[in-house]
């Protein structure tokens, strides 16, 4: 008989989701025969799998070591530097400033040095990281910027932050997220830019199309300039929704396209902010996010604003042109 204790951060779900991420290695019909053979029980009693476990709730199952063994994986972190910058952190969540260049998640290029995995790292050195065989809970970010958008990105730390966050942003408007960019052209008015977009799957576009294109996601943002001049604008730019290069299309819609964006942008404008400056990518940074709806584990967030200052690339480029 297999005993496992069950702490926080494997709390507050469904036993049968518990056991899939435990049990990794074992087929789906393993784990519901075992129900079926009454070979689980919670704190002495049989469950079926619709069971929503506790903290310190035991779990009991009808398993030989050998086969924890074999169904388990052992869990390993990279040991990468870490180019990050917290912004804030508590006990539930950790904010951060990921620079251009890095990505979010692993891709078919680079599967090592992203920032979820600094972030593990981190997280291990300060030993703030469970990497047991019994624990099925990782830290992980609630949303993604492009490899080379800069800025804040939010991580939950605990599963019931995670919860809250992912809630957060499938409601949309408890979290605002703004960016800062500087685009070609001058705008001198607010924008509220609406459109309808697909995704382009085998060219990692997108492109907007008509209300009644099948497929067809709505696509929404605020549009506030900062300063401007005959050639540029310095614009600050507030998510509705969150799609995907939502704000670099948005803004190549309207002619006024991210300068250094090779996918949207103006490229014999690129051409020459590169010589000039060495900018290979979009000019766009996720400057600011604001907890406007909170609840749960993450109540005591309401309000508050985090701010992430813009690299010096920007500054310079920013200080040239304006």
């Amino acid at each position: 008989m297999k005993k496992i204790k069950i702490n926080e951060n494997d709390a507050n779900q469904r036993i049968d989701k518990y056991l899939k991420k435990l049990l990794v290695n074992a087929p789906a019909n393993f784990i519901y025969k075992m129900f079926r053979k009454k070979d689980i029980k919670v704190n002495g009693k049989k469950v079926d799998e619709k069971y929503i476990l506790k903290n310190n709730d035991v779990v009991e199952m009808f398993l030989y070591e050998d086969k924890f063994q074999e169904f388990t994986a052992a869990k390993s972190i990279y040991d990468v530097e870490k180019t990050f910058k917290v912004l804030y952190e508590d006990k539930h969540v950790l904010i951060v400033y990921k620079p251009a260049g890095l990505l979010v998640h692993e891709d078919i290029n680079e599967s090592v040095n992203t920032l979820t995995n600094q972030v593990l790292s981190y997280l291990a050195k300060k030993k703030e990281l469970d990497l047991g065989r019994e624990n099925t809970f990782m830290p992980g970010p609630v949303h993604r910027l492009d490899r080379n958008t800069s800025g804040i990105v939010i991580f939950g730390k605990t599963l019931a932050a995670l919860q809250c966050l992912n809630e957060m942003i499938k409601q949309r408007h408890c979290i605002e997220k703004s960016y800062l960019t500087i685009c070609k052209g001058k705008l001198n008015q607010k924008r509220n830019l609406k459109n309808y977009m697909i995704k382009l799957e085998d060219q990692a576009q997108v492109k907007l199309v008509n209300k009644d294109h099948p497929g067809a996601l709505t696509m929404e943002t605020q549009v506030k300039p900062l300063k401007s001049n005959d050639s540029y604008s310095l614009v600050e730019v507030t998510l509705v929704t969150g799609r995907m290069h939502q704000i670099r299309v948005h803004l190549a819609s309207i002619d006024h396209p991210v300068i250094g964006d090779r996918k949207y942008g103006d490229f014999e404008l690129n051409k020459i902010i590169k010589k000039s400056f060495g900018l290979n990518n979009q000019l766009l940074h996720a400057y600011k996010i604001r907890f406007v709806k909170t609840f749960g584990v993450l109540d005591y967030l309401q309000d508050k604003e985090i701010i992430c200052p813009v690299p010096e690339l920007f500054k310079k480029i920013e200080k040239s042109l304006f």
